[in-house]
């Protein structure tokens, strides 16, 4: 199952069709989720960080289906560093998000502290992923922000407080696991719909069970505290 599959429409060579198509979706499902945070209107920064995770993923997603899958052939290797550093910006993000939403139950001190491991762990990651061009670090990357960062911290919020949006964001962190499960062990059920387009489905559920605990998320209970 590691033949590259190729279509051609109109004369054009597109790699990786399914693949591509299942990249696209996770794009779509980012892109509709930033948009409809935007026009919320809702200005604390969880929600902004959110806004700006859903928006790099989609933006990663897009770049990597069309340029590091569908038409990887007409460039070089090198091309796949945007679409890797765009969903590494996604992760720190949505790091900070979850950090920003602790602040309904940890003191400004520990969210500062939690704050500045956040913006540290990125910048080793990302020089280590452009110094070594390793998608290794990628993931690494991914894996501790949303299994160790996200995972731990909505989990604790969820226990202490209750929190509607707990519950959802826990499940996506549960489809995250899923996506990343089929990606390391390349279990593919198909040639055609292969171990990364499963690992896209599951990204996109994950996407989308987010989205539904960033509407969940009341950050008025911190001027209650």
């Amino acid at each position: 199952m590691n033949e590259i599959n190729t279509i051609n429409i109109w004369g054009i060579r597109i790699d990786e069709p399914i693949v591509t198509i299942t990249d696209l979706l996770v794009t779509v499902v980012c892109f509709i989720a930033a948009y409809k945070i935007h026009k919320s209107g809702k200005k604390e920064k969880t929600f902004i960080y959110f806004k700006i995770y859903f928006f790099t993923m989609a933006l990663a997603t897009l770049f990597g289906g069309i340029i590091g899958h569908a038409f990887l052939y007409a460039f070089s290797f090198y091309w796949k560093l945007p679409g890797w550093i765009l969903s590494m910006i996604s992760i720190m993000f949505v790091e900070r998000a979850v950090i920003e939403h602790t602040r309904i139950w940890l003191n400004n001190s520990v969210v500062r502290v939690l704050g500045i491991i956040n913006i540290f762990e990125f910048l080793t990651f990302l020089t280590l992923t452009i110094t070594t061009l390793n998608f290794f670090f990628v993931e690494f990357h991914s894996g501790y922000g949303l299994m160790f960062v996200v995972l731990s911290l909505e989990g604790f919020l969820f226990l202490k407080t209750r929190n509607a949006a707990g519950k959802y964001m826990l499940a996506g962190v549960g489809f995250a696991a899923l996506a990343a499960i089929f990606f390391m062990t390349k279990i593919s059920p198909h040639q055609w719909f292969n171990y990364l387009c499963v690992s896209h489905v599951f990204m996109a559920a994950a996407a989308t069970l987010f989205y539904l605990g960033t509407q969940k998320i009341d950050m008025s209970v911190v001027a209650k505290k």
